[in-house]
């Protein structure tokens, strides 16, 4: 059994793939069809993804220091 520490981190992890999955699989496709903002809701997922890659790659360093 995980430590809450370690498993709380691993729940996070878990929920910040799924959201970039989402982004990169959904949100960012479909701001191909958006033409009302002129490409800024494409930026917006665009900057979104790289907090969340960058989110995970913390995330992950933090774990290892529970290993």
């Amino acid at each position: 059994m995980l430590h809450n520490c370690p498993y709380n981190l691993h729940c996070q992890l878990t929920q910040e793939h799924k959201s970039l999955w989402r982004i990169k699989n959904y949100y960012l496709i479909d701001t191909e069809r958006c033409q009302e903002c002129g490409g800024e809701c494409r930026s917006f997922w665009e900057e979104m993804a790289q907090e969340k890659e960058d989110r995970i790659e913390e995330l992950k360093e933090l774990l290892k220091m529970h290993q």
